[in-house]
């Protein structure tokens, strides 16, 4: 889905009170998601990754507060903060009662985190967990993720591995729509090229100041893919300003890391607008993208999505982006990953 500036600002307003956020189809299956999705792996507390704690009562506050908002989308992973993420979101789905039927629930299959074994066999036992930890029958996407990370990609790939798997998965209605969730680009690209997925995932590579996984995006659209875009904030400067939060795609950052981001909040200070706003925004107008993943670590934090969304942003300040240079290099490349 494509949101111009017209069908952002008029988001908020077509949603009824207590009603969803309109909603469309992801690739060719039957699941239908909205321009806005909440991303749970800070919920389950991963210091090493986002540089603070979230306490078990503000994640069940926001998971509940997703819940029954506009938005109604949980993603969460197997492994977001060794399956506390999974566990809180469990919790909550137990303490309604069970999920309701107009929430969307998407998880991802995962490696073995002692010996990174991604075969059939530990895809099939990441479900089981899941679905266990999650109080659920099934999901409606469920993605293969993180393949770099995992001790051999041709493990994953081969006949009868974790891909095959998934796609088995899918026949036996343990999900919906399947999806490829992952960071560097030079691995999806050839698994995307080789399966049809309903839909992928990418993080931090598509931003207002990045553009790492453009052709990968293309190859998706040609190929009838939906995207759901994540990370728009760049892990989080851009939404909390580089002023105090020195942080850079989940890893500290030096100060020409930070230079790109430091050019964005000049040029919204100068037309008086939150940085969030257009990192947000840029990723809705994508004409690649469906949805946008944004990761949220409190309840405040849904309604401030929603008001950047619907933010006015000056045709002028569009055309003064449009004229700054985005990076193609993978930002990620000196980040020391941590499920923690």
């Amino acid at each position: 889905m494509t949101v111009d500036a017209t069908d952002a600002n008029s988001l908020q307003s077509c949603v009824p009170d207590g009603g969803r956020l309109p909603r469309h189809a992801v690739g060719r299956s039957s699941v239908s998601i909205p321009a806005i999705c909440f991303g749970t792996s800070g919920l389950g507390s991963m210091p090493d990754t986002y540089g603070y704690d979230v306490s078990e009562q503000v994640a069940y506050d926001t998971i509940q507060a997703i819940i029954e908002g506009p938005s109604g989308f949980l993603d969460t992973s197997r492994n977001y903060g060794f399956g506390r993420s999974e566990e809180r979101i469990g919790h909550v789905i137990r303490a309604l009662g069970g999920l309701p039927d107009d929430v969307v629930l998407s998880t991802k299959l995962d490696r073995d985190d002692s010996t990174n074994r991604f075969d059939a066999a530990q895809a099939r036992r990441s479900i089981e967990q899941s679905l266990e930890t999650l109080g659920v029958d099934r999901v409606d996407i469920l993605h293969l993720h993180d393949p770099e990370h995992a001790r051999s990609v041709d493990e994953i790939t081969a006949t009868g591995g974790a891909l095959d798997e998934l796609f088995k998965m899918k026949e036996e209605g343990l999900c919906q729509a399947v999806g490829l969730a992952a960071g560097r680009v030079d691995i999806m690209t050839p698994i995307l090229a080789e399966r049809d997925f309903d839909v992928l995932i990418t993080h931090n590579r598509c931003t207002v100041v990045n553009a790492n996984a453009e052709p990968m995006l293309a190859l998706a659209a040609k190929k009838g893919m939906s995207v759901m875009n994540a990370a728009p904030y760049a892990g989080g400067a851009l939404a909390k300003g580089t002023d105090s939060f020195k942080r850079y795609v989940y890893q500290d950052a030096t100060p020409d890391m930070l230079k790109p981001i430091q050019t964005i909040e000049a040029l919204c200070q100068r037309h008086h607008v939150p940085p969030g706003a257009v990192a947000l925004q840029f990723s809705m107008r994508h004409p690649q993208v469906t949805s946008t993943i944004c990761g949220v670590s409190k309840p405040e934090r849904i309604a401030q999505t929603l008001a950047w969304a619907t933010h006015e942003i000056p045709a002028a300040l569009w055309e003064e982006l449009s004229q700054l240079e985005r990076s193609t290099v993978d930002p990620e490349s000196t980040r020391q990953y941590s499920l923690g």
